[in-house]
């Protein structure tokens, strides 16, 4: 604990300043009033209201500096022992004194009050009581009630002083879970858009690098064809406008999506996403090299499951476009059983550089999806010939867990 703040309590405002000079001046007044027809000689007069007022005028400090108050306090005290015969209005300053240095002085050296007013208790009904003719129980009743007027008041100051740090905990407690709060918020908060971004970020890789790659196909085959057959050049021509439309159609659903408030005017449109039915027309339209085969019969899936089954085989054709080289051929085998739907993607390409390669974005992607629906993937080089192949197995029913992701390197 810091000196200082034993020295100086912290926390006293302005408005405790000027309580506790009223008060300091109301004792003094009083302590001093009350004795104004007493009959005092000057001399005496002045030491009198002198030392009463050293008793009552240290109260101003009883929330600001209470160790200073209790000794200016005890030295007009001792005073007030030595040079007078009787007991002064201003010792009813004690009390407050008492409560004043339990209720602001921490630890045990708020003590130091009862030690100071037990010697008071006892000292000055012996000073000032002696010619009175008592008895040993008269002297105890009145040390008792000196003590008492020391003891309880400091026992209700610690009470007092007990309660305000209770309240304070509670309120440094509320604060700090409510920070907490603020801070967990706040990470939900990141990560709810980190989540957002990395799906925007997949559906715009898929959308944007199936698309164009499978333009940039069509173009250079259509531009190949285009002297020999013409008729072929047409048809390129034609599934590239198709497949912009398509890629546009696209990018303005998630644009729009992006753009949107809550309370808004400017609405998105919503289109159906892609389901298990559109797989043959992708895989037609991405390439002549590229077949699709069916094993089973295709059944209801949730809209979750068939986009990623869309998506897996989506991005598995555009990195063939992308990487098997110009005489490769690739084969689409989806197959179907009650409890699982199984996408198997490979070609037989001895593997190019792309300068449109997307660092492994999509392959990300593909792990993130089929993760994310329950399902395992693994994609790399065939084991038995030139080539590559992507395998993703998911279950056919909603499996909200992710499993373990046996990665082929």
């Amino acid at each position: 604990m810091i000196t200082s703040d034993v020295l100086f309590p912290p926390g006293a405002t302005q408005r405790d300043w000027v309580a506790d000079v009223f008060l300091a001046v109301s004792l003094t007044l009083i302590s001093v009033v009350v004795y104004l027809g007493a009959g005092f000689e000057r001399a005496s007069w002045v030491v009198f209201v002198a030392l009463s007022a050293a008793m009552t005028w240290p109260l101003a400090l009883r929330r600001h500096a209470p160790l200073a108050m209790l000794a200016l306090c005890t030295a007009a005290g001792a005073m007030q022992l030595a040079l007078f015969s009787a007991p002064t209005v201003s010792l009813i300053a004690v009390p407050i004194v008492a409560y004043s240095v339990a209720r602001w002085v921490p630890g045990p050296l708020s003590r130091s009050v009862i030690v100071i007013g037990g010697f008071g208790s006892v000292l000055g009904p012996m000073r000032w009581f002696a010619n009175y003719d008592t008895n040993l129980s008269a002297d105890i009743l009145f040390w008792g009630a000196c003590f008492g007027a020391v003891l309880t008041p400091y026992a209700i100051g610690r009470r007092s002083r007990e309660i305000a740090e209770t309240r304070m905990q509670r309120v440094r407690t509320a604060e700090e879970r409510y920070t907490m709060l603020l801070a967990e918020r706040e990470q939900q908060t990141r990560l709810a858009e980190a989540s957002t971004r990395a799906m925007i970020a997949r559906e715009l890789h898929d959308i944007v690098a199936h698309s164009l790659s499978v333009m940039i196909v069509q173009a250079e085959g259509g531009r190949a064809a285009s002297t020999r057959k013409p008729e072929v050049a047409a048809e390129a021509l034609d599934t590239i406008a198709e497949t912009g439309r398509e890629a546009l159609h696209e990018m303005r659903r998630i644009v729009g999506v992006l753009r949107a408030g809550p309370d808004g005017d400017d609405r998105p449109t919503f289109a159906p996403s892609p389901t298990l039915h559109d797989i043959p027309d992708l895989v037609a339209r991405t390439s002549e090299r590229a077949r699709l085969i069916e094993h089973g019969t295709p059944h209801a899936v949730s809209p979750a499951l068939a986009l990623t089954i869309y998506r897996v085989t989506q991005e598995a054709l555009t990195n063939f476009l992308k990487h098997a080289g110009p005489g490769a051929t690739a084969s689409v085998t989806l197959t179907y059983t009650p409890s699982s739907i199984t996408v198997d993607v490979l070609d037989d390409g001895t593997g190019v550089d792309d300068p449109t390669d997307g660092g492994g974005n999509g392959l990300r992607g593909m792990y993130e999806r089929v993760i994310a629906m329950g399902g395992t993937l693994h994609a790399g080089p065939r084991n038995d010939g030139p080539g590559f192949r992507v395998t993703a197995a998911l279950p056919a029913g909603d499996v909200p867990s992710a499993t373990t992701d046996p990665r082929d390197d």
